[in-house]
């Protein structure tokens, strides 16, 4: 039996809260989906976001588990019935989606699916996404047919409702999308400030530093004792540019680190990877607390180099993040399950992979770093540090 208008009033509530909570659009895609197929008691739900070329950038699904999804394989592209969402004004109800001429059929270890019911969703005349429902789980005692004489599980009033959702779902979805735009201008504004400051600073002391140099080298030969003073303003000049350059590090530490801590910050760097690669980027952040700031942006750094190697240089397709307590401390893996390296010729590698720069972060903050790989067996960055 549907629910009363009371609950499902309270129903179409909770999901439009719920749409409005999430600024990450990977998030947002989620909630549409799982709100939806609650909605309309479905058994299936799947959302799909449009890519250039006919097809889906993004595809969310929710009722399928990660082990059927995996077996189902790669995202549907031109699928038939799916993409006609994309191209058409108004829903799509069938009785039997196997029986639509569109249907070409779907993997073998994809549900079996019968009735449907999809709808685009748009953004004034972009559509910008289309949402799927397919066996309805507890039918009207007296559902309505698509006018074939046949049996449709979703009504009329799903129909309806799924719309309504559908144009919030726009909003959500839109809000989203303009936020992290927003966020990637506000980081490359930042960057670009900071670039100029730090070349105007540094390039002032590096200038003095080589006329400085040069005054000394014409006198080392007539007026040592002046040569020796030039020199001692060259190490003077050379220290300011130093401190130049450290003050430029310091301030470029992420404001997301500062605001939103290192696991949120970590778990904002992950989904935009994710969506950015065909690698399947995860993350998993559990019971770390605050750690003193030099360790939380030693772990960043070292977690964004070794994401940089897994995702440019292994051919990985899978890249596991996580970020654990270990005492007062915490510990960093990012582990990848790509090509590897032979250890022995780790001094090539370290140079190539930033293994280097890795350590000597993560000994900077008074922490430890190791690496495990092997031609074949993918990489392991590991990275402890102690707390405060």
């Amino acid at each position: 039996m549907h629910q009363g208008p009371g609950s499902g009033l309270a129903a179409v509530s909770s999901a439009l809260l719920a749409m409005s909570r999430h600024l990450e659009v990977r998030d947002v895609l989620k909630t549409i989906v799982a709100s939806a197929r609650e909605l309309l008691d479905a058994e299936y739900a799947a959302l799909g976001v449009p890519d250039d070329h006919g097809g889906f950038a993004q595809f969310v699904v929710d009722g399928v588990s990660d082990e059927q999804w995996k077996a189902i394989g790669p995202l549907p592209r031109q699928h038939g019935i799916l993409a006609a969402m994309l191209h058409q004004a108004g829903a799509e109800r069938l009785a039997d989606v196997r029986e639509d001429p569109r249907f070409e059929g779907w993997p073998a270890a994809h549900p079996d699916m019968s009735d449907f019911l999809g709808l685009p969703i748009r953004d004034g005349d972009e559509v910008i996404g289309a949402l799927f429902l397919a066996n309805k789980l507890r039918p009207a005692e007296h559902p309505e047919g698509p006018g074939t004489g046949s049996v449709c599980g979703f009504t009329a009033q799903d129909e309806e409702l799924l719309g309504i959702l559908a144009q919030h779902a726009a909003i959500a979805l839109t809000n989203a999308r303009l936020y992290e735009r927003s966020r990637e201008l506000t980081i490359a504004e930042e960057r670009s400030r900071l670039a100029h400051e730090l070349h105007d600073a540094v390039s002032q002391k590096l200038f003095s530093l080589r006329l400085t140099a040069q005054a000394a080298a014409t006198l080392v030969d007539r007026d040592p004792a002046r040569a020796k003073g030039e020199l001692q303003q060259v190490a003077a000049l050379a220290a300011e540019a130093a401190d130049e350059l450290r003050a430029a590090v310091v301030e470029l530490r992420p404001a997301a680190l500062d605001e939103d801590g290192l696991v949120a910050t970590l778990r904002t760097h992950v989904q935009v990877l994710d969506r950015a690669h065909t690698a399947r980027v995860s993350f998993d952040g559990r019971g770390v607390r605050a750690l003193p700031a030099a360790q939380e942006e030693a772990l960043l750094r070292v977690a964004q180099e070794a994401l940089h190697n897994a995702l440019r240089h292994s051919g990985a397709e899978t890249v596991e993040v996580t970020l654990h307590r270990r005492g007062t401390g915490a510990v960093l893996r990012v582990a990848d399950d790509g090509t590897g390296f032979d250890p022995k010729t780790v001094r090539r590698a370290g140079r190539h992979l930033g293994l280097v720069s890795m350590r000597d972060r993560a000994s900077g903050a008074g922490g430890t770093l190791t690496v495990e790989s092997a031609p074949g067996k993918g990489t392991t960055v590991e990275m402890e540090v102690p707390g405060g």
